[in-house]
């Protein structure tokens, strides 16, 4: 398990205490019962499911409490005011431990994976972050309709053969054609493969494998997995090279009229003048790649299970669209922000199923956790975001309740800051928030005037861990509906290819 003292990097020396690792008075902080030497608490805990195991863990200890794997002792944090005060940027910062640490093998110093000491992440923000401005943004949309369409043609055709439509596996195309396409000017042909892209296989496997670092000791992981580490280095590597073949095709190609990949190429520091190095630019584009599709993937998944349980929910989601996006064949950007129902709707998947379900934050300097515990500086705790979202405190007694209207803006102003953090918090929260946001309020509301969705009766959510979370088995039934507005098709307009930000190179090209 991946531990740091100070946000170095540099791992705890062995025979590390508790009160060395910053926590002076660890005692004073909830354990599970019956711990065993060695062990810990890992006792009738589920490797597949460590994130639900320990939200169980929140419900019974309460909103700070600490569990021990290994002889490692871990300290979590679920409750509204804890999570409050690590989200102090002055005393506290992001932490990368846990599985975030065992990605770095792959994604390096990366934007998400980066320790906080290590320059390139703010380089990078500073070079991308005019990629995800209003102007971008819209510049993106209609490669997003394009996907969508793709999308949608892929659903017709299983709605005509009477078969049922796999919503994960699905979601995930979408997200990643639209991901590489609207960054990096490339096309998987993902809705023309009857199996996942090996890109997305060997990502799969890179995320359950750093899960699975987690639950082995860590002097015995080489041995305990090392089939599943031979693996896990040929994923890497497969990641490694279809990132390098895309870099070697731009270089070699016509620009990409300033997305992503261009950025990263050839835009220098505004103040220093610096420009990422070819490793570095690896390393962004694989975590653009997998943080910008998986998590999307996820959302939409779990908004489409809900739209699917409470009918209800879904027709008043439809009839906004019907209202507000009328009778046009594609809706306009500035039409996607006016979709506040539906808009609630995905809040409100997130708020349940974060699908980036938990993040680390670090003392800046020795401090007192919610006036009640103490931290030396490099002490550092994980938030479990669905049980944040689930404080009865905040979020009343319904708290599992489904519910959209929890984000109505009246309620949103009612409710205390720092309650909802679906990407993360603070500088190194997500910085694809916006374009994950109108993604996929985009692609809810094309779907609900296209099809009215059917859940099957008999099925239970269950969720698949790893590192981000996804909905296990979601099939849905659909029916093709006829619209109030004569609005049925998603196309784009011929002149689209002219008003997208890069060209689009398909796979094999």
């Amino acid at each position: 398990m991946a531990r740091t003292r100070t946000g170095t990097g540099d791992g705890p020396p062995k025979g590390f205490r508790s009160a060395e690792l910053g926590w002076p008075e660890l005692h004073r902080i909830p354990h599970p019962p019956r711990r065993l030497p060695f062990l810990g608490d890992v006792l009738g805990a589920d490797r597949r499911t460590p994130l639900q195991d320990s939200m169980r863990h929140a419900r019974a200890l309460g909103p700070v409490f600490r569990l021990r794997a290994f002889g490692n002792e871990f300290v979590f944090v679920s409750g509204a005011r804890p999570a409050a005060d690590l989200a102090d940027e002055s005393r506290f910062a992001k932490h990368v431990g846990l599985g975030v640490a065992n990605l770095r093998p792959v994604a390096g110093d990366g934007l998400f994976t980066a320790y906080n000491h290590e320059p390139n992440w703010q380089l990078a923000h500073d070079v991308l972050a005019p990629g995800f401005s209003r102007e971008a943004m819209a510049g993106y949309h209609l490669m997003m309709l394009d996907v969508a369409g793709r999308l949608t043609g892929h659903w017709d055709r299983e709605l005509a053969a009477g078969r049922t439509v796999d919503v994960p596996g699905d979601m995930t195309r979408l997200t990643l054609e639209t991901i590489a396409r609207t960054g990096f000017g490339h096309d998987f042909g993902s809705f023309e493969r009857s199996r996942p892209h090996p890109f997305v296989t060997a990502m799969v496997g890179t995320l359950s494998y750093a899960q699975r670092l987690n639950g082995v000791p860590a002097p015995l992981a080489p041995f305990l997995l090392r089939a599943a580490s031979r693996r896990n280095a040929a994923d890497i590597a497969h990641l490694n090279r279809t990132v390098d073949d895309l870099v070697r095709a731009r270089r070699a190609g016509a620009g990409g009229d300033g997305d992503l990949l261009d950025r990263m190429l050839e835009t220098s520091h505004p103040e220093t003048g610096e420009r990422l190095s070819p490793q570095n630019v690896r390393r962004q584009v694989i975590t653009f790649l997998v943080a910008g599709h998986e998590t999307t993937s996820g959302a939409l998944s779990f908004a489409l299970h809900y739209l699917a349980r409470h009918p209800e929910i879904a027709a008043r989601a439809r009839a906004e669209v019907d209202r507000v996006w009328g009778d046009a064949a594609t809706p306009g950007y500035e039409q996607v922000a006016r979709l506040r129902y539906v808009r609630r709707v995905l809040d409100e998947s997130l708020r349940l199923w974060p699908t980036a379900p938990a993040f680390a934050r670090e003392a800046r300097r020795d401090t007192v956790l919610a006036g009640e515990h103490p931290m030396l500086r490099g002490a550092w705790a994980l938030v479990l975001t669905p049980m944040l979202h689930r404080d009865p405190e905040v979020w009343g007694a319904d708290a599992e309740r489904f519910d959209p209207d929890r984000f109505d803006a009246r309620a949103v102003r009612a409710r205390p800051p720092h309650v909802f953090k679906p990407f993360g918090t603070g500088a190194r929260a997500c910085i694809g928030r916006q374009f994950a946001l109108h993604e996929a309020t985009l692609v809810l509301g094309l779907l609900l005037r296209r099809y009215e969705l059917h859940a099957d009766p008999g099925y239970r959510l269950r969720i698949t861990e790893r590192l981000t979370l996804m909905p296990e088995g979601l099939r849905l039934r659909l029916e093709r509906r006829t619209p109030t507005a004569p609005a049925a098709s998603v196309s784009v307009p011929e002149d689209a290819g002219s008003a997208a930000r890069c060209p689009v190179r398909r796979a094999g090209d």
